[in-house]
């Protein structure tokens, strides 16, 4: 905003000095050398940027850009006004500057490119740990917790730093670093990481590492970084105007000195030399290949797809490679029942007993297990709940209606010794039986999103490669991708991980672009060469290390990226 603020004042000043100048011209009669110290003060004003880039041009030895042809082009055209016996031609010095300075501030509003701001980051960086220090919990800052020291984690808190379990047992929501769907079971020796939030027992963690070298704090230097190692798309009149502005200098030079020579009239020769450079200004140029890309990013917009720079809109088109993620991105990420697998009852019944043994828990699964009974009956029936306990990592234990029952994972029916059916579908199998009789099972998974087989099928047909990464189990992540027949999956990766991933296929000479949605993706989102975030359920850190925003949160919406810049690319090549 600051950038096209200052351009918007360089423009409206130039223009406004420019007609004061003409006035003045207009009503004196000052003679040339006069007017051509009033023309410059407009002048110098709407080329004071383009002159300041040209000479960091030359210091990066790029001294053949726009800025450098418009700059010699349009002095040029102020030192044929000093030329005895030549046209005034100061106005037509600053008209040039002046459209090429319309044309830039084009650019810059269909880029409209917004700083990567990290801050959302902060959300899974605790600011505080309770340190065990003898028989006292002290609650400190994550900085003064050294390796070894034991830390207490609260349900509901978040883990401060990496370590290792050492007392108590619970699930801890690992979404925020792995992306992973489905809680995870931590006890006595098991990893844990900082980022992680604690949902139901009280843990106590040796720590492993310091604050600083913990894992949320090095998602977030890796979003600071990933973006410096980014691969840069160069604009297009950029690599236009590395190819035209030697010719039209050498042609200029030629004029200026061949023909002089062999007819002995210099003055005529550099006239005309700075007539071809005027001429052969690029000021249409500059402006109709931005306004291509200003009306293929707001075409882009009514389809709900933000582009936050018309070099991503350019270069969308070339990916070949499209990395996803799979929670969030490829599926719905909420858990919900998918099957129901009774041995002596109904399903409703199954479900019944289920939906009331777990209708007092807060974990995830308890919910989805309510949502699906809700949808067709009430916990309020009558049915009586007693005795209930919960055994953090296993399941629960209650009394429904006089007989005991146990609802809970594999683990959990291996300590009452009853024998379990085998499920073929693939998700969280929720086992209910007494302590002597099987009921049955109930499977819980994340839904593949509506039309997202569609797009990927759409991008294999056209040539593109799939690649699904996700923090997810082996078994569920090849389920989904054999299901929407993706070329190649990497399960159990933390943030880092994706990254080293997406610089494998880079090595490749792969132009790879990733659709994420989750905080643990945003460092993955900033490395890629096009990074491009769901908006809808996204969450803020992926969509401000986002080069591309899906607002409709429907992978279908990459198809139409695909097209508007294929199409935008051939609207600009036909303007050139």
């Amino acid at each position: 905003m600051e950038e096209k603020n200052k351009k918007i004042i360089q423009i409206v000043l130039g223009t406004i000095l420019f007609i004061i100048v003409l006035i003045i011209d207009k009503i004196t009669d000052f003679n040339v050398y006069v007017n051509f110290i009033l023309y410059m003060i407009p002048y110098i004003v709407v080329v004071y940027d383009s002159f300041i880039e040209a000479i960091e041009g030359f210091k990066e030895k790029e001294i053949f850009n726009e800025n450098f042809l418009m700059i010699i082009a349009s002095f040029g055209a102020m030192i044929i006004g000093l030329i005895p016996n030549s046209d005034n031609m100061f106005s037509e010095g600053i008209f040039v500057m002046l459209f090429f300075q319309v044309g830039e501030l084009f650019e810059i509003i269909a880029e409209g490119k917004s700083e990567k701001s990290i801050n959302a980051l902060m959300d899974i960086r605790p600011d505080y740990a309770n340190l065990v220090a003898k028989n006292d919990v002290k609650k400190v800052n994550p900085n003064k917790v050294k390796i070894n020291d034991i830390i207490l984690v609260k349900p509901g808190e978040k883990v401060p730093i990496d370590g290792v379990v050492v007392e108590g047992d619970s699930s801890v929501n690992t979404v925020a670093v792995t992306g992973e769907s489905i809680p995870r079971k931590v006890t006595i020796n098991d990893d844990i990481y900082s980022g992680f939030i604690n949902i139901n027992g009280l843990i106590k963690v040796k720590t492993t590492k310091l604050f600083e070298d913990s894992t949320a704090s090095k998602i977030i230097e890796l979003v600071k970084n990933a973006s410096n190692m980014k691969s840069k798309s160069e604009r297009f009149i950029s690599k236009f105007s590395r190819l035209y502005t030697p010719i039209v200098v050498s042609l200029a030079l030629f004029i200026a000195i061949i023909p002089s020579i062999i007819f002995n009239d210099y003055l005529t020769w550099i006239v005309r030399a700075l007539t071809f450079l005027i001429v052969s200004c690029p000021c249409a140029l500059v402006i109709s290949v931005p306004l291509a890309y200003f009306g293929g990013i707001g075409g882009a917009s009514k389809k709900g797809i933000l582009f936050k720079g018309s070099n991503y809109l350019e270069n969308i088109s070339k990916v070949d490679t499209l990395v996803f993620d799979k929670t969030g991105t490829l599926t719905e990420g909420v858990f919900e029942v998918v099957a129901i697998h009774p041995k002596k009852m109904s399903e409703h019944e199954l479900l019944h007993i289920a939906a009331h043994a777990e209708s007092n828990s807060t974990h995830p699964i308890a919910i989805s297990l309510l949502e699906h009974f809700n949808k067709e009956s009430s916990l309020d029936d009558g049915c009586m709940l007693s005795d209930v306990k919960e055994f953090a990592g296993l399941g629960i234990e209650a009394t429904f209606n006089g007989n005991k029952i146990y609802v809970g994972n594999y683990k959990l029916m291996d300590k009452i010794n009853v024998e379990i059916e085998k499920c073929d579908r693939v998700g969280t199998i929720i086992h209910i039986a007494t302590s002597d009789e099987y009921y049955g099972h109930i499977v819980i998974s994340d839904k593949i999103k509506k039309d997202t087989k569609e797009a990927i099928d759409y991008f294999k047909k056209i040539g593109i490669n799939t690649v699904m990464l996700t923090g997810d189990n082996e078994e569920i992540a090849s389920d989904v991708a054999n299901t929407l027949n993706i070329d190649k999956h990497y399960s159990l990766l933390m943030p880092q991980d994706k990254i080293k991933k997406v610089d494998e296929l880079k090595t490749d000479n792969k132009f790879i672009a990733f659709v994420g949605d989750g905080i643990n993706d945003a460092p993955v989102i900033a490395r890629s060469d096009i990074g491009i975030s769901m908006g809808g359920m996204g969450s803020d850190a992926a969509i401000e290390a986002s080069d591309v925003v899906l607002m409709r949160d429907n992978i279908n919406g990459l198809i139409d990226a695909f097209k508007i810049s294929k199409k935008t690319n051939l609207i600009a090549k036909e303007n050139i």
